[in-house]
């Protein structure tokens, strides 16, 4: 389930532009439950103890309990992104990549984190506009970032 958020309405292209080097929306908090874990386990055939086993992780892990995959964590974003914002006069954008990505701390089952989007850089394409976000992911009391990313989205 998506929690509840008021989005940023950008209103145009020329909008967002504007733009460039500015935080411009923060994502509703999302719950990272063993349930949630799990399913992302048996959507990607990734059923690592540290992930899926929570008496195991709880005895064995240097975190003392399941924690979740790196990947979901990244595979939330364009959530996240719609969660905090709408440009309005997109018809649709599809995921184009990731230029860096990195995992600075994990994801305990239970968490909840957000995302801190800045426009780093948009160029034009045929028919459309590539935009270079940097993400930032943190957890609801955690020291650092779980995920800082630059993600690059085309839109139409």
């Amino acid at each position: 389930m998506m929690p509840a958020a008021i989005p940023t309405v950008i209103p145009t292209l020329a909008d967002m532009k504007a733009l460039v080097g500015k935080e411009v929306a923060v994502s509703a908090w999302f719950d990272i439950t063993q349930e949630r874990i799990n399913q992302f386990a048996h959507a990607t055939g990734d059923h690592q103890w540290i992930h899926t086993d929570v008496e195991r992780a709880r005895k064995e892990s240097p975190f003392g309990g399941t924690i979740a995959h790196g990947f979901m964590t990244i595979a939330m974003v364009p959530a996240m992104l719609d969660s905090a914002l709408t440009m309005a006069d997109m018809k649709m954008g599809v995921n184009y990549g990731l230029n860096k990505v990195r995992l600075p701390a994990p994801v305990p089952a239970g968490s909840r984190l957000r995302a801190r989007m800045t426009i780093q850089r948009i160029d034009d394409i045929e028919g459309g506009a590539q935009v270079e976000w940097g993400v930032v992911i943190e957890r609801e009391g955690g020291a650092k970032p779980v995920c800082v990313a630059e993600v690059l989205m085309r839109r139409y």
